[in-house]
């Protein structure tokens, strides 16, 4: 296809590859293959129209020939590029288009759609009602945090897209609210991510209850494709297509990186002598631990940048409220521990700060993934502090190139006004069902990269 070149194939050689579509090199955001041609059932070609939706993006362009034509397809792209849609589609096709397994009652699940985490769900959920205007498929999407009870009854008045994270829904099934003995589509998106939050024994308990690769549709989209990430589509999946969007920038071409080498008592200065000179339209500021959040949070405040603090430790119904306010203007700024640094499409982020260093080199790519997405350009700006600065060779490593260095000297660092006390929040109850957060902990540890 005129505007990509063809990059080196993966050595992860047992998938099959597609000839001369197997890699391709991100260098715009959309392709020339128009949704139009795809052959696609009429009442989702009228909702692609009503969303906005005509040209593919490179994943979407790749991964669909083959998934409408019935193939399993294993994708890799970096966040914000389409995979959502892509796998939505192909869902909605495969349930419109072809009858039930037999005895299906009505009521259980045909689809079945794992993410790692509730706000992921959440969106993967309002993605697909963008294509049901006309479909008229029951969705549900059921996450932990709230609304047990509420979603419990969703999907037991019927449903044939089940959405949702793996602690809720395998309390649910446990308890026999569906079963999986009916489900033609299965869809496990981002699943490194499934992986680095210790879901992957809920992930396989599911996979080993469906019926048979030859008999569904598997899709499995992962942001990298580690070996275990590969092993697991190749136990699960029926001969799956290996579709992998790269760029040769693996924290994403349009993104301006820069790091800072501060000392621990500059970094609020730093980052407030940033903001004054940057003037973010929308930025958020990520950090390790709720304590950083929390101190971080204060100063914005202190110093007059309102803005949203969003760690483990805050409830759903507030977490979404939040998360509206921040996307919708009314919070400049967001402060967040990585239970943000995935999942999230918040449009028109200008700016990322990474105030602690990640020590997870993948983390690295996830939190700055969150500015320039769908094709806009986007600032991020990292801190190599005392503490977690030896991080950073192994997120060059495997960024693969150098992050270009800045010099804390040249900004102009002001006393900050004294801080703001955040309110104190009283201990999460978790109700029946809910599995304490597993999919907002983050271990701690030093990842090695080979």
């Amino acid at each position: 296809m005129e505007g990509y070149t063809h990059a080196i194939q993966s050595r992860l050689t047992f998938f099959p590859i597609i000839k001369g579509i197997a890699s391709i090199s991100m260098t715009t955001h959309l392709t020339e293959q128009a949704f139009s041609s795809l052959p696609l059932d009429e009442t989702l070609h009228n909702g692609l129209r009503r969303a906005g939706f005509e040209f593919c993006t490179p994943i979407q362009a790749q991964s669909l020939p083959l998934l409408l034509s019935g193939h399993d397809v294993a994708g890799q792209a970096q966040t914000g590029t389409g995979k959502t849609i892509a796998f939505l589609l192909a869902t909605f096709q495969r349930l419109l288009t072809i009858e039930p397994i037999a005895n299906w009652n009505g009521k259980q699940p045909r689809a079945f759609i794992l993410a790692p985490t509730r706000e992921l769900a959440i969106q993967i959920a309002k993605d697909a009602e963008i294509l049901n205007s006309e479909a008229n498929l029951r969705i549900v999407v059921a996450h932990g945090g709230k609304d047990y009870e509420k979603q419990k009854a969703a999907i037991t008045a019927g449903v044939d897209i089940l959405i949702g994270t793996p602690g809720r829904l395998l309390d649910y099934h446990k308890q026999h609210v569906f079963n999986l003995k009916y489900i033609q589509v299965v869809v496990l998106d981002e699943a490194d991510r499934m992986f680095d939050l210790g879901f992957i024994k809920d992930v396989r308990f599911f996979l080993r209850r469906i019926p048979e690769p030859s008999q569904r549709l598997g899709m499995l989209f992962s942001a990298t494709m580690s070996y275990k990430v590969t092993e697991l589509a190749y136990e699960h999946m029926n001969n799956p297509q290996k579709v992998q969007v790269v760029s040769d920038n693996v924290s994403g071409d349009r993104i301006e990186e820069s790091v800072y080498y501060p000392a621990n008592e500059e970094k609020i200065p730093l980052l407030l002598a940033l903001i004054k000179r940057l003037q973010p339209q929308r930025g958020i500021v990520f950090v390790n631990t709720k304590k950083a959040a929390d101190t971080v949070w204060g100063y914005l405040e202190g110093n007059g940048h309102k803005a949203a603090l969003l760690s483990g430790d805050v409830p759903q119904k507030k977490r979404e409220s939040l998360l509206k306010k921040f996307q919708e203007g009314e919070f400049p700024f967001l402060v967040a521990t990585d239970v943000a640094a995935r999942g999230l499409h918040i449009p028109e982020v200008s700016h990322v700060f990474n105030y602690d260093l990640p020590q997870d080199v993948e983390d690295y790519v996830h939190r700055i993934g969150r500015t320039a997405r769908a094709g806009a350009s986007g600032v991020a700006v990292t801190f190599a502090c005392e503490e977690y600065v030896f991080s950073l060779p192994d997120i060059e490593h495997y960024i693969k190139h150098k992050i270009p260095v800045a010099t804390t000297a040249d900004e102009q660092l002001l006393q900050p006004k004294p801080p703001i006390k955040p309110e104190k929040r009283p201990p999460l109850r978790h109700k029946q069902g809910d599995k304490a957060h597993k999919n907002t902990a983050r271990p701690r540890h030093h990842k090695q990269v080979n």
